[in-house]
């Protein structure tokens, strides 16, 4: 929907002021700091009109208004001015916090200074395990009980138990990872199953159990997403009133912090597009409440993202001053995992 300058102007004055203070925003006060030369009359009439097409609010105890989740979307689709910033200084300053280390350690810091720099919390989705597997080893630990062990391409090692109805024998067990690693290693294990299905009618029983077993269990280990979201600073959003006025806010963000569900799918769905993304609470299903919002960006290993990074914090935030930080950390972030 279409607003004209005036109630561009107002309405950016208006949502402005209310990140500013938190306070609702009345005529008087826009008249002042819009810099138009209007008549309190009329700065109502626009203002009843932006209300009307559900950008603006009136609170029951204020005559001042108070932006909705439409009218913050449209200010940070085509009202904000982002903030100019020292990239350079702050490049240097989360440089130092990003060096190539372990993947974890670069991950972790890059949610650290997420939440030191925002004030709110970081949050990164890690790169997606490729389920391709160099090579298997069975290890009998004792009587229809086995240990398989799954070694990928990069040496990230996993393990799964096993439990057989029948006694393998070493010898065997041997055989058949011999076998797998010879015609199937190097490959995911998407492609390994698919190529099973054909083959397995030529093997011998014993064999086609176990190759079925590692292949179920090596997607389930390599696949597997407990620690997928990284979360750094949780306790700043305990600070912010918004978000944290009443225990059913509280419990909604305790719930949002244990389970991640919600947050990986918001990041998930982030990923698949390019550059900065704003998830505003009251507006996207994906966000778990009201008075939140969300700013994120992927980030990339050699070119290829892999993964999501933002910041939580209340809707009612400096976008101009987050945007650019989740922005550079997420150049970083990629530049940093490129070169680990």
């Amino acid at each position: 929907m279409q607003l004209d300058n005036r109630a561009q102007t107002l309405l950016k004055a208006l949502v402005e002021r209310y990140i500013a203070d938190g306070q609702p925003v009345g005529s008087r006060a826009l008249s002042k700091i819009s810099g138009l030369e209007l008549s309190p009359a009329t700065i109502r009439n626009i203002m009843a009109d932006l209300e009307e097409m559900g950008f603006v609010a009136s609170p029951h105890t204020s005559a001042g208004r108070v932006p909705t989740p439409r009218g913050y979307r449209m200010f940070v689709d085509t009202l904000l001015t982002v903030e100019p910033i020292d990239e350079t200084a702050l490049e240097s300053k989360m440089q130092a916090r990003l060096q190539p280390n372990s993947q974890q350690k670069i991950i972790a810091n890059a949610a650290q200074v997420l939440s030191s720099l925002s004030h709110f919390a970081g949050v990164v989705l890690t790169p997606r395990r490729e389920s391709i597997f160099q090579q298997i080893e069975f290890l009998r630990l004792s009587e229809k009980r086995i240990l398989l062990v799954i070694v990928s391409p990069n040496g990230d090692v996993q393990n799964r138990l096993l439990l057989t109805d029948v006694d393998y024998s070493p010898a065997k067990l041997v055989q058949a990872a011999n076998y797998i690693n010879q015609h199937y290693g190097g490959l995911s294990l998407d492609d390994v199953r698919l190529r099973l299905q054909g083959e397995l009618r030529k093997l011998r029983d014993d064999m086609t159990w176990l190759m079925q077993a590692a292949v179920e269990a090596g997607s389930d280990a390599m696949t597997d997403n407990s620690d997928e979201v990284v979360i750094s600073g949780e306790r700043n959003l305990l600070s912010v009133t918004d978000l944290s006025s009443n225990m059913d806010s509280l419990r909604k963000l305790f719930d949002m912090f244990e389970q991640k569900t919600s947050l990986m799918q918001l990041l998930d769905i982030s990923g698949k597009a390019t550059g900065v993304q704003i998830f505003i609470g009251g507006e996207s299903q994906l966000v778990p409440m009201d008075e939140m919002s969300v700013v994120t960006a992927p980030y990339e290993v050699n070119g290829k993202i892999v993964g999501t990074l933002g910041v939580i914090g209340p809707t009612r935030m400096a976008y101009e001053r987050v945007i650019p930080i989740v922005n550079i950390t997420a150049k970083l972030l990629s530049n940093a995992l490129s070169h680990s």
